[in-house]
């Protein structure tokens, strides 16, 4: 028996807990090293430099704008819900560049990388004054049917994540509370007849007012409540349309609850441009995709770098780019809405062969007559704003909107508190006939520039001078190697419809001499662009906002 108790097995029961703790205590160590593994390469990862962003980016017109289609992708919101809430923001902001009664174009690349255009320009309505091309005198004859609330909704229901209505309340709250009128909008409310034109900037006594002045947009509050709360076809077939085609034609305007009923915005597969190691996508005809095409693909063909700004190569170089643009104002009347035009030529402006063969008529030594570049004089004006948007997915949005010229057509709407167009003034001198729904030929051009390492959303307002803030723009950035802030605030040259060149102050004056040596004419008009931009590059986003409106993007 002594035997049988000695050689008893003994039991397992303190190895098994030996075991456990062991286990336990290795699974714990495994944790631990692969939370300091993860927190390694976190804390290696490159942090974005000051001033960058992380996340997402707004860049539009003013601070408060920015900040406002930030804070709706904060929220959650796709990149059209961050623009969409940055202009409605914008149209009280600045109300003399754009607004509920004028149209949009946006650009919008999915997360997925398609990227497609919704047109909802203004159109002309069925019945216009019969000589309205030769007659360019009375705005109420320019007004267009306003797409821009068309728009929106379209641009919503393909991409929009947030409820429509919380798009219109920071605006909505900002209208009716008021705010202090910007230098940039108490420089233009300088312009302004406080006893002929819009009364809704002057204060209770009949005075004009002025930067600095609390103002307030009540009855456009109204308008938008509504439209918030009822959809966008209130103001298309409801009571906010018929107040406002009873309000134009009280003022003598043609527009009918027909015109306003029938509207609707397209949606278009956008251009693809390659540009080397870049793909550029912008809206066709009728906006200036068409012309901004073709002055890149052009100087795509010299084969630019930061070389290209050394010494007498500087001139040169404006020299080509300029004589580019007098070939693209040439175009400037095959960008017509392609419903009633069947014109070939906008499709081969974006084509290479067509850039080798303008290339090729661009002489190194001399500048010629207008003729030789088949120019057809237009209306040169200024106006728009725009407004680029990249979010956490990946989605952006270029999206530029317009009233045409400053303050539009000058008409005030007092039922709904809009401020009306003049669009179809940019029909001179580019048409000899209008048709009843025809969208006027733009300079708008909202982009997107793809590479393997970036995606550059970028646009720019300025009416005429759209086309040459983007170009100036893309080239200082893409090929000169300016970061995306200082290619933006590069002095541009602006040519004319008559081929005349006007340049910014600050303009290297050397390359004036030099341009004028070679026969190039100056001109007289005074317009400016703005451009707002936003990029990814890697992990880190950059968004600018031109300072030439007093802009400021924001970011998160």
């Amino acid at each position: 028996q002594q035997f049988r108790r000695q050689d008893r097995p003994r039991s397992h029961a303190p190895f098994r807990k030996l075991f456990v703790v062991c286990g336990v205590t290795l699974l714990c160590a495994l944790f631990i090293i692969i939370i300091i593994i993860v927190v390694v390469i976190i804390a290696a990862r490159p942090k974005c430099p000051q001033g960058a962003f992380s996340h997402a980016a707004v860049a539009a017109d003013s601070r408060t704008c920015s900040e406002i289609g930030r804070e709706a992708l904060r929220a959650g919101g796709s990149a059209v819900d961050g623009a969409i809430a940055a202009l409605l923001c914008t149209s009280v902001v600045n109300p003399q560049s754009m607004g509920l009664g004028g149209g949009v174009i946006f650009t919008v690349m999915s997360s997925s990388g398609q990227v497609r255009v919704i047109n909802s320009r203004e159109t002309a309505p069925r019945n216009f004054q019969a000589d309205l091309l030769d007659s360019l005198t009375g705005s109420l004859q320019w007004i267009g049917v306003p797409g821009e609330i068309r728009g929106y909704a379209e641009a919503h229901r393909l991409y929009g994540k947030l409820p429509w209505p919380d798009l219109f309340w920071p605006t909505i709250q900002l209208a009716r509370e008021g705010l202090a009128i910007s230098e940039v909008l108490g420089r233009y409310l300088s312009y302004l007849n406080v006893s002929r034109d819009i009364t809704l900037f002057s204060d209770d006594g009949g005075n004009l007012l002025k930067t600095g002045d609390i103002l307030k947009f009540e009855k456009l509050a109204d308008t938008l409540e509504v439209i918030a709360n009822e959809g966008p076809d209130v103001f298309y077939t409801g009571q906010i349309a018929e107040d406002l085609i009873r309000d134009v034609q009280e003022a003598g305007g043609t527009l009918t609850a027909q015109d306003l009923a029938a509207y609707r915005a397209t949606v278009t597969d956008a251009w693809r441009v390659p540009l080397g190691e870049y793909q550029m996508y912008t809206p066709p005809p009728p906006t200036g995709g068409i012309l901004l095409s073709l002055v890149m693909n052009v100087m795509n063909g010299y084969h630019l770098n930061s070389s290209a700004l050394e010494g007498e190569q500087k001139t040169l170089t404006y020299h080509h780019y300029v004589e580019a643009f007098k070939f693209a104002n040439g175009l400037k009347k095959y960008t017509r809405d392609p419903k009633f035009s069947s014109e070939e030529v906008a499709g081969n402006a974006t084509q290479e062969s067509f850039a080798d063969h303008i290339r090729s008529l661009i002489k190194n030594n001399m500048t010629h007559d207008t003729e030789y570049y088949s120019i057809t004089p237009y209306l040169d004006n200024i106006g728009t704003t725009h407004v680029s948007v990249l979010a956490e997915d990946g989605s952006a949005v270029s999206v530029t909107s317009t009233i045409n010229q400053i303050f539009g057509s000058l008409v005030f709407s007092p039922r709904t508190g809009v401020i009306l167009n003049n669009q179809l003034s940019d029909f001179c001198g580019r048409v000899e006939n209008i048709s009843p729904g025809e969208r006027p030929p733009s300079f708008v051009a909202p982009s997107l520039i793809k590479s393997q390492l970036s995606t550059l959303v970028i646009g720019s307002a300025g009416g005429s001078t759209i086309t040459t803030g983007l170009a100036s723009a893309l080239m200082n950035h893409l090929w000169f190697g300016k970061s995306l802030e200082e290619a933006i605030a590069e002095p541009v040259v602006f040519v004319d419809s008559s081929a005349k060149l006007t340049f910014e102050r600050k303009f290297d004056q050397k390359v004036i001499d030099g341009l004028t040596a070679l026969g190039h004419q100056q001109g007289k008009v005074r317009l400016f662009n703005v451009v707002n931009a936003v990029e990814k590059v890697g992990d880190c986003i950059w968004a600018v906002s031109d300072a030439r409106k007093l802009g400021q993007a924001a970011g998160y």
